[in-house]
This record gives C-alpha cells, structure tokens and sequence, in this order.
C-alpha cells in the first residue's frame, strides 16, 4: 500500500509585544524630521534631497497592513536605535530562534497526539538564521528530545512550504516517519527601519508544522498532502547582503543592502502571474481545477499581491473565507505567513475540502503544497 503524507498538527508563537501603524510612523518620522533639520541647508540648496515622511494612510494603502508582532519593540520604536535589541546569550544559553521554536513545535506536536521522542527529523525553515553553526534544528531537536537527524535550511519567504517538501519526500521515500518543520522568523531583525518605504513591512512570529506518514497519524482531522511543488529562478529584486564575508570586506556591514531591500513593484509585476501559473499547473497536475479549491492560504507579504493572484486563480474576486488574510495584524512574516493563515483558518474545512498552501518570495522562490481534509 503507498505511503501517504499528512498535516496533523500545527502551532504557532505570537510574542508578546505589538508595534501599531501608528507608533511605527511617529519613530521613523521623528527621526526622519531630525535628519532632514540637520542637513537644512544641503536640502535647500538642492544638494540633498529631504527625507519623506511615512504615516498609516500610506502603510495600509500599500500593504494592507495594519500592526505587527516583534520579539522586542523599544528598540524598534527608540528614534535613536530604530532596530530591536535583543542582547547575545551565552553559548550554554538556549538561543532565542530555539526558544521561539519550542513554544510553536510543542502546540503541534499536542494537536497531532505525538510525542517529542517519536520525531525523526527536524527541518528549522526560515529566511534567516541567528548563527551559521551548529544548525538551530539540531538545538531544536536536543531541547525537545526528538530522535533522528536535523538540519537547517533557507529558501527566503518560501522556506516553510519548501520545508513541507522536504518533510513529505523523506516521508513518501521511507526516510522518516515523524517530520517537525519549524518556522522562527525574527524579521525585525534584518528591516531596515529608516526606510520609508519598507520599514513597516515585517513582523516576528514562528510557526511549526508535524508532517507524518498515514500509518502512523493519530489526529483523524489532519491534511493528506496530495502533491508539492517547488521553483526558483535568481533575481535580484528581493535581497539582504549581509553574511560572514562582510568582516573580510573594508566597507563593512554599515550599508543599506546589508539589511533587507526590495524593487517592490518589479516584484509584483514578476511574481503575481508566475505564482498563479504555478498554483494553475499544480492543480492540473493532480487532476484538479480551481472550482475544487476551497482555500487558499497566500504567503501574507501583501494585501495587493494576494488578491490579485487569488482573482488570477479562481478567474473571480475571491471571498475573505476563500483566501483569509493575516498579514493586516502580523504583517508580512516571511515564511510563515501562509502557515499562519493555516494554522488558523483551517479547521473549519469539511472531510474531502481541498486547499492551496503557497509562498513566494525572494530567489524568486514559490512553493505550493496541495492538500486534502481528511
């Protein structure tokens, strides 16, 4: 008999600590009003162009967002700092990414019924990673007591799904029976906050998801993972510099590309149709159309981004319960966003109910994993 994947159980870790519009925009303006008075003169004389000032009209006209969770919101919102401060630990300390990941994992692995020891692998999935070495999986799996092996990986905002590919191909290859994949993006980490035009795009958050074969689920409710797609091509438009090379180069780690940037609306214009071509394809694929859809949970980057594609797919404006958006209070949360959105607007689907779980982000990279209510 084939070996079937399934989704059956997910978690999530909000942090405490929320960061509205509204304050968002009176830390950047304040500095940005403090910068444009300190160089008055280059500015009047035309040598320097003034700093434009940022408010929550243009924020939420442009993303759709309208708050977002961070790991640490004095530093963020302190015009002097403009960045989170979260202090080094000791190397005997458990680091923050595992201590985020724990929280999430623990809820998944209460709603699949599974205990930490019948884990077989552990994939930490995310855009950036707190050290190079050793893997924040292998810390992961030591704290939780999981079994098997472990191992990092980073494919940008596709991370997560990417990461629900490489669980299911263990699984479906016999590798593993029990895979936790784990999302716990710090964002605020590497947002580069006096830049208007990105410092209100991301938020902290970590996410986790138990994938396991069909002999051994417990939770009768879970998701069969019908198929997984993955793709990437190499641009530009999405990127963020900053590595251990940095020290081996005089210009040092003080410039903007070191830090997140983006061509947004090359990105749009690019991503939108290949992400609904892929999500098209994918379906077809597997024998299905998109009149078979009954969700759809977008990587949460934009609010603009999201209903386009999802109008490409269904060839119709599609309902809020269609294709839920939370990216209006977590703000975009790299790559787990569309967990997030599946991690809360799923339970509600029917036995035979069919979803879209896809993100896209920087590489380009789009996953797309295709799934069944059981």
């Amino acid at each position: 008999m084939a070996v079937a994947a399934i989704i059956t159980g997910t978690g999530l870790y909000t942090p405490a600590s929320a960061i509205s519009n509204d304050e968002l925009v009176t830390s950047y303006n304040t500095w940005a009003q403090k910068e444009n008075d300190k160089h008055q003169q280059a500015i009047t004389e035309g040598e320097k162009e003034a700093l434009p000032l940022s408010s929550s009209a243009f924020i939420e006209k442009a993303s759709g967002i309208k708050s977002r969770y961070v790991m640490n919101r004095e530093g963020v919102l302190d015009p002097d700092r403009m960045a989170p401060h979260l202090p080094e630990r000791d190397n005997e300390e458990i680091s923050v990414q595992c201590e985020m990941a724990l929280h999430a994992a623990r809820d998944a692995l209460s709603q699949a019924r599974v205990r930490p020891e019948e884990i077989d692998l552990v994939i930490v999935a995310c855009s950036n990673l707190q050290r190079a070495y050793p893997a924040i999986a292998v810390e992961v799996q030591y704290y939780l007591g999981a079994s098997g092996y472990a191992y990092d990986m980073n494919v940008a905002c596709s991370s997560a799904t990417f990461g629900i590919k490489a669980a299911t191909d263990a699984i479906l290859s016999g590798n593993a029976e029990r895979v936790l994949v784990i999302s716990p993006e710090i964002t605020s980490g590497h947002l580069n906050f006096r830049d208007r035009d990105s410092h209100f795009i991301f938020g902290d958050a970590c996410t986790a998801v138990v994938v396991e074969a069909d002999s051994t689920a417990r939770n009768e409710k879970g998701f069969e993972i019908l198929g997984t797609r993955a793709w990437t091509q190499f641009s530009s438009n999405i990127r963020n510099n900053f590595g251990f090379l940095n020290r081996a180069d005089e210009s040092g780690i003080g410039q903007p590309d070191k830090l997140f940037v983006q061509n947004g609306r090359k990105v749009f214009k690019e991503v939108c149709p290949k992400v609904a071509e892929i999500i098209a394809s994918h379906l077809d694929e597997l024998r299905l159309t998109s009149a078979d859809l009954s969700r759809m949970w977008l990587h949460q980057a934009n609010l603009n981004m999201n209903l386009l594609i999802s109008r490409k797919v269904l060839g119709r404006d599609a309902t809020p319960e269609e294709a839920p958006i939370i990216l209006d209070e977590y703000a975009n949360t790299s790559s787990a966003g569309s967990i997030i959105a599946f991690h809360k607007y799923s339970v509600d689907l029917e036995a035979g109910n069919y979803g879209v779980i896809c993100s896209f982000g920087a590489g380009y990279s789009i996953g797309s994993v295709v799934v069944r209510k059981r």
